[in-house]
């Protein structure tokens, strides 16, 4: 049946749906009502239409300003970098952090073609130059993995001198975590990142 192996293709698209698993959503479209797929498929047409991208942060965001950059609340002199809108997300569940964000929409990877002209390097650079009242602190909250490195050690050698301070997310051991079931790596990067106490 072309039409619903054409599905099932088109759900494979989606970052961690394998084979099994479209034929099982697709094989769950097919026997739904058709209320059900037409909302199913309203909502996805309606989140292309309305969704769009923060004009400062580029998160994304309904209306032209994101909620975040909106909020006359919020510590303009901080700024925490991000790889994805998603990442926001988290952060922002913790109550840890009140200032705002930018987002990149990537990480440099040369291995993968992706310089820093693929991702929002330059917006960056003109946000934190234009700020006012002036930005104080980037947190480089990229992935601890090698292309998130490599963008947190490219930007903070842009960065100095722009900002009072450049700082990089911790990371390494979980609260509650066992040492001795912890890898090399990641204790490894918990001793670099230490803190005085």
């Amino acid at each position: 049946m072309k039409s619903l192996d054409r599905l099932q293709r088109a759900l494979r698209r989606l970052p961690g749906v394998g084979p099994r698993q479209a034929e099982r959503f697709a094989a769950y479209l097919l026997r739904a009502p058709q209320g059900e797929v037409e909302e199913f498929v309203g909502a996805v047409l309606d989140m292309k239409k309305d969704v769009k991208l923060c004009r400062i942060c580029h998160a994304y965001s309904e209306s032209e300003i994101c909620q975040i950059c909106a909020d006359p609340d919020r510590d303009r002199t901080a700024i925490c970098v991000v790889e994805d809108p998603q990442d926001i997300e988290s952060i922002e569940k913790t109550g840890a952090f009140k200032g705002l964000y930018h987002v990149l929409h990537g990480a440099i990877s040369p291995m993968e073609g992706r310089g820093a002209e693929q991702v929002k390097v330059k917006e960056l650079l003109e946000r934190v130059q234009n700020a006012r009242p002036a930005v104080r602190e980037v947190i480089l909250a990229t992935d601890p993995d090698a292309e998130g490195e490599t963008t947190a050690l490219y930007l903070a050698d842009l960065l100095h001198g722009l900002v009072e301070r450049v700082s990089r997310i911790g990371y390494g051991v979980p609260l509650g975590g066992d040492i001795d079931y912890i890898d090399e790596l990641t204790l490894g990067y918990s001793l670099k990142g230490r803190t005085k106490i």
